[in-house]
């Protein structure tokens, strides 16, 4: 019932959210924040995994709390570091990498989200918190964010990608696994073959089974570079390797910073220093993508609205539709 992928001080589950077939649209509009449900009828029958969806990385990290302790994810130099105040504001300047809230990534295409929780030092409940070098928002509120938008949105899917886990015991575990089930309910998709995996599928499925899903599923290979040549040549590379079948596939189109990176642009953060530079190109790599079995399948960003990227990523899936036409002349 519970697959984890384990390593050192980290762990990695899956999630799928699948709509509430009694869940209605607020809307007839043709948009982003219904982009699957406007999919073609020939795309319903095609694995997810070899669709063309947008993700964000470090999802959450819209908002973190420079008054919460130093996170459980950092050095014990950072954490002696920040006591002293400015320290932490120039942390979340390196800690945020969206600026749009769950909601807002939805509304905007986002279907894939990068997830990364900790426990906090001194509460003395088992409450859990979104982190990335500092606290977040509560799981719990995130969790009812993404699932008032299914509920309005229910023919949208939702990957929820738990991957680092910090601080957290065997009962922490236990009480995310409630939440997320107390949340989402008969949304939640079981494991199963990611072949049998489709849109039509979660559509028609009643799905209240186990549904965590091993992170080998969702394989998302990093590249730890500042460069966006290294980038691009590490992103085609571990395309060119992946599993035709039997997995999703992350593409995480993301440049991580250096120490050095970080000192040389202390104030600015990461947006300003790494990312707004740079997204331009990482997006001209994206739009020369194919989607398919041994093409692109999910793709992840920092600052998804800084350019039109789930727009981008979407629209790769008319080459798909071309591939049908193709097939019937």
């Amino acid at each position: 019932m519970l697959a984890v992928r384990k390593a050192r001080r980290k762990l990695r589950m899956g999630t799928i959210c699948s709509p509430n077939p009694s869940g209605t649209k607020t809307s007839s509009e043709v948009c982003n924040a219904d982009w699957m449900a406007s999919l073609p009828p020939h795309l319903h029958n095609l694995p997810l995994s070899n669709l063309a969806i947008p993700g964000s990385h470090d999802s959450f990290s819209y908002w973190v709390d420079e008054k919460s302790p130093v996170g459980p994810d950092q050095t014990q130099a950072i954490k002696r570091l920040a006591r002293i105040s400015l320290v932490k504001k120039l942390m979340k300047k390196w800690s945020v990498t969206q600026n749009l809230t769950f909601r807002e990534q939805l509304e905007a295409g986002i279907r894939y989200f990068d997830l990364r929780v900790s426990s906090k030092p001194g509460d003395a409940d088992q409450e859990i918190y979104f982190i990335h070098g500092l606290f977040g928002i509560k799981v719990w509120d995130g969790l009812m964010e993404i699932d008032s938008f299914l509920t309005q949105h229910p023919q949208e899917i939702i990957f929820l990608d738990f991957n680092h886990f910090y601080a957290m015991d065997e009962t922490h575990h236990k009480c995310l696994v409630l939440r997320i089930q107390e949340a989402f309910g008969n949304k939640l998709c079981p494991a199963c073959s990611v072949e049998s995996l489709t849109l039509r599928t979660l559509w028609e499925k009643n799905c209240q089974y186990p549904f965590l899903w091993p992170g080998k599923k969702i394989p998302a290979p990093w590249a730890n570079t500042t460069s966006v040549r290294k980038l691009i040549l590490f992103l085609e590379t571990t395309l060119s390797e992946r599993a035709p079948r039997g997995s999703f596939h992350v593409s995480q189109a993301i440049l991580t910073p250096r120490v050095k990176t970080i000192a040389r642009g202390l104030v600015g953060g990461l947006k300003n220093t790494l990312v707004h530079r740079n997204l331009p190109a990482i997006l001209d790599w994206v739009k020369t993508q194919k989607p398919g079995a041994m093409g692109v399948n999910i793709i992840t960003s920092d600052f998804v609205d800084l350019v039109d990227f789930a727009a981008t990523v979407i629209k790769l899936n008319d080459l798909l539709q071309e591939d049908t036409a193709l097939a019937k002349c």
